[in-house]
């Protein structure tokens, strides 16, 4: 399988002066030090405001059309979502104040920094996250769980479909959370109620089967054309899955004041965070963020790649971010060897007598 990243991050080049990429993976104690000290003083360029999504009564119109594809994991119940291609040719004809949809085709990139964050694709490391909880078993029951940077929302809809408590989705970009987010939770929450008429199909392995009868690995189509009937709520709102989830867009520096506003504030049991630290500019930010809405015996599982070229972020740099600020373990669940290294990590809060 191989992969192509599309960058555009000259919007942020100067943005953030004082971090510097190399001094981190030097080392040194020193050059740490110096890069721990970065929260202390941020950036004053643009900062984007956060805001609270709360889902639409009438659904249809986010679900006509569309086209989708599932994913299955081994045990895991089936994850439905908008299929990409499809959208991006029908981005016309999506509401988009951010103009990010417009931006991303006249950039012909996956990332504009500071634009658009890159929540319209499925990146890859989410399905290593899946595989790693089909492995784990884990069934959420009761729990929060907060999906940071949650693009199309697999993560938080898979706790969803498992029996969480609560679910946060969260993304940079509110076009993401308004287009895809909520349609792809609406899609779940009607085939679960499909599911309870019908009876659950359940998959075994993990494939997408194309028009060409081609098999790609991954993904399965669910549908080619608009959603079934049953698939079409009247009220969502009311759904009981539904009423579970939480919806914010945002920079990380915005939203977390914003959600500590609730009553009572939000501690999550688990977090998921894919493909996040692909910018050091943003350590930060996404370190408080956990720090301040983990629970005390909570766990953050991060999906990473090795390195982020382009861009300069990747897994060594955050590694050494957390270790100089004292706050989590960083442990590694899964290492892959093949290509462009990917991996899997959980961080956790560190035991008093481990500092």
């Amino acid at each position: 399988m191989s992969f192509c990243f599309n960058f555009d991050i000259s919007g942020q080049a100067n943005a953030f002066p004082e971090v510097d990429g190399n001094k981190v993976q030097s080392g040194s104690k020193d050059d740490g030090a110096k890069y721990a000290e970065v929260d202390d003083d941020l950036p004053a360029g643009p900062v984007k405001e956060a805001k609270e999504h709360l889902p639409p009564s009438d659904p249809e119109f986010l679900l006509t059309d569309g086209v989708f594809e599932t994913i299955t994991i081994g045990t895991l119940p089936p994850l439905h979502f908008l299929n990409e291609t499809v959208f991006e040719r029908t981005a016309s004809e999506r509401e988009d104040r951010e103009k990010i949809l417009s931006h991303r085709e006249e950039k012909n990139s996956d990332l504009i920094s500071g634009v658009y964050e890159g929540g319209l694709k499925v990146w890859e490391c989410t399905y290593d996250i899946l595989e790693i909880m089909e492995k784990e078993g884990e069934t959420f029951s009761g729990k929060t769980v907060l999906d940071l940077g949650c693009g199309a929302g697999l993560l938080g809809i898979l706790a969803l479909k498992r029996g969480a408590r609560q679910i946060l989705f969260q993304d940079y970009n509110s076009t993401v959370i308004e287009q895809l987010t909520v349609p792809n939770v609406i899609l779940n929450c009607e085939e679960d109620d499909e599911v309870e008429g019908d009876g659950e199909k359940k998959g075994k392995g993990k494939e997408k089967k194309q028009e060409d009868g081609c098999v790609e690995k991954g993904k399965e189509d669910l549908k080619s054309g608009s959603p079934p009937p049953k698939k079409r709520a009247t009220d969502l709102s009311k759904h009981p899955l539904m009423r579970k989830c939480l919806f914010y867009s945002g920079d990380w520096r915005t939203f977390l004041p914003l959600v500590l506003k609730k009553e009572p504030q939000p501690k999550f049991d688990i977090i998921f965070t894919s493909e996040t630290i692909y910018n050091t500019c943003y350590y930060p930010a996404l370190h408080e963020t956990l720090h301040k809405l983990l629970g005390p015996s909570g766990l953050v599982y991060l999906a990473t790649k090795s390195h982020y070229f382009g861009v300069g972020g990747g897994l060594h740099l955050f590694e050494t971010f957390v270790e100089q600020r004292g706050v989590f373990s960083l442990d590694h669940l899964w290492d892959g060897a093949e290509g462009l290294q990917r991996h899997v990590v959980v961080l956790r809060f560190k035991k008093q007598n481990d500092n």
